[in-house]
């Protein structure tokens, strides 16, 4: 039996769906037995040959268009036929069937790919790496045009030319501290004549920059959970709905309206947003209501920024004063110290302006006020969560990366710390030395694949889409 990565595959590799066209792709080994059961006739590699598609009893299925591309020039350097027909889901099914059933007797154990496994083929294959084999699901994936680009910049290598640039570097300066280790007697000191510190120094500097790019890509690739928190009739379905720019939370004046969470993902200069809206916060008897409280702690519990609304209204009094103050004690005894909580003072239209510039809120610098009701203020609201969520406006060639991307890159900072810290102690420590620009090089391996565990090959492509 063959090995299930030598075993042919093949899969509808177009959305589901009716559309103009829709495409069914097969990959392995000796693919001229099928051609010649499908189409009729041999193909010329790269050329697409429009014919119709051959059922058993020799009638026409479809007709539409054929490419072959023979190995290893094939986006998963194995032969691959991409069969093109028209897009309707009976007919692609047809197609897909008509090749299983063919490659009993002209491609022996055909069957139908699993989730990704074309794209695994392809990193097993060496015609990509690991890095840009997730790029592509990020590119399908893709929720705005900066993340799209990023993706793309990835797809096509931009992140893994930066991770193999500090990865050569390692391996320099790691081959120097070998040399020195293995020829201590020589007079000549191989670190100080090829400037370790200097290289070391300007690997730091490289590192920095590739992680600035990886954590903006994460962030276009993830976004922020963003909560709207606060008493009963603060505005906060109605800052959902601005922020969304659509009713998609009910609003009236009735204390209690939200009972359960709302969830709307905005984007702001192509950062996703995750916004909730929440039930607000107060003791109430209402059974219903205080499961939508406690759901709404839950929200706050797993949020990265909490948006905390209070009602300019309301603020002198000291009924709602008191509330307030319970909802920011709870919320500072609840929330670790990274989760940012700010202040945001709603109904600037309703307010008599000496509520706005009382001693209490004029403490507060940092605080934002808005009228959600006539759009007053969002923008500085907008600006505050990019800030929030580290997003830098003018960044360039980011390049879309993943959360074990960025923490594979912050264990590979420790690392070349530590490595500095060993060198400065100089000969004592060279073996030190040694040891962490190994492990630096081995977290950087993770990020592409030349070094990965199976168990992680496995999560990362069960992720893809059946025919990609």
């Amino acid at each position: 039996m063959l090995a299930r990565q030598q075993e042919p595959i093949v899969a509808i590799a177009t959305a589901p769906g009716r559309g103009a066209v829709g495409m069914v792709r097969v990959s392995g080994r000796g693919l001229g037995g099928l051609i010649d059961a499908l189409c009729g006739k041999a193909l010329n590699p790269r050329v697409a040959t429009y014919l119709p598609f051959k059922a058993a009893d020799g009638s026409a299925l479809d007709q539409g268009l054929a490419i072959y591309f023979p190995a290893p020039h094939s986006f998963t350097g194995e032969d691959v036929l991409e069969l093109q027909a028209h897009g309707g889901p009976v007919v692609l099914q047809m197609l897909l069937a008509r090749c299983l059933e063919a490659a009993q007797d002209a491609l022996p154990g055909l069957r139908v790919a699993q989730p990704g496994e074309f794209t695994e083929r392809a990193f097993l294959n060496d015609k990509i790496d690991l890095a840009q084999a997730e790029a592509i699901a990020d590119l399908i994936d893709a929720s705005t045009e900066a993340a799209a680009r990023s993706a793309t910049r990835s797809m096509a290598g931009d992140f893994s030319r930066d991770i193999h640039g500090l990865r050569d570097g390692l391996i320099h300066l790691r081959m120097l501290v070998e040399a020195t280790l293995d020829f201590p007697e020589e007079e000549i000191d191989f670190l100080a004549k090829a400037d370790a510190a200097g290289q070391l120094s300007k690997l730091e500097q490289q590192l920095a920059a590739v992680m600035r790019n990886a954590q903006q890509g994460a962030l276009l690739r993830e976004g922020i959970k963003v909560v709207i928190a606060g008493q009963p009739n603060a505005g906060k379905s109605s800052l959902l709905n601005a922020l969304a720019g659509a009713e998609l939370a009910i609003v009236t004046p009735i204390a209690g309206t939200t009972r359960d969470k709302v969830t709307q993902t905005i984007q702001i200069e192509g950062v996703p947003l995750h916004i909730i809206d929440t039930a607000g916060l107060r003791d109430s008897a209402d059974e219903v209501e205080k499961i939508g409280i406690a759901r709404a702690w839950q929200e706050i519990a797993q949020a990265d920024a909490v948006l905390f609304l209070h009602d300019l209204t309301r603020c002198s009094d000291p009924d709602y004063q008191t509330a307030d103050q319970d909802i920011a004690h709870t919320l500072q005894q609840q929330l670790p110290a990274r989760v940012p909580v700010v202040d945001v003072y709603n109904k600037v239209d309703a307010a008599p302006e000496s509520k706005q510039a009382s001693p209490q809120l004029t403490q507060q610098p940092e605080a934002i006020y808005l009228s959600a009701k006539q759009g007053t203020g969002l923008d500085d609201l907008r600006q505050r969560l990019l800030s929030l969520a580290g997003w830098q406006s003018a960044a360039e060639g980011v390049y879309m990366a993943r959360e074990r991307h960025v923490q594979a890159l912050k264990r590979v900072d420790q690392h070349v710390d530590n490595a500095a810290a060993h060198l400065a102690a100089k000969d004592q420590h060279l073996d030190l030395l040694a040891e962490e620009l190994r492990l630096s090089q081995e977290a950087l391996n993770e990020i592409t694949g030349e070094f990965t565990s199976d168990d992680l090959l496995g999560v990362i492509f069960s992720k893809f889409c059946i025919g990609k």
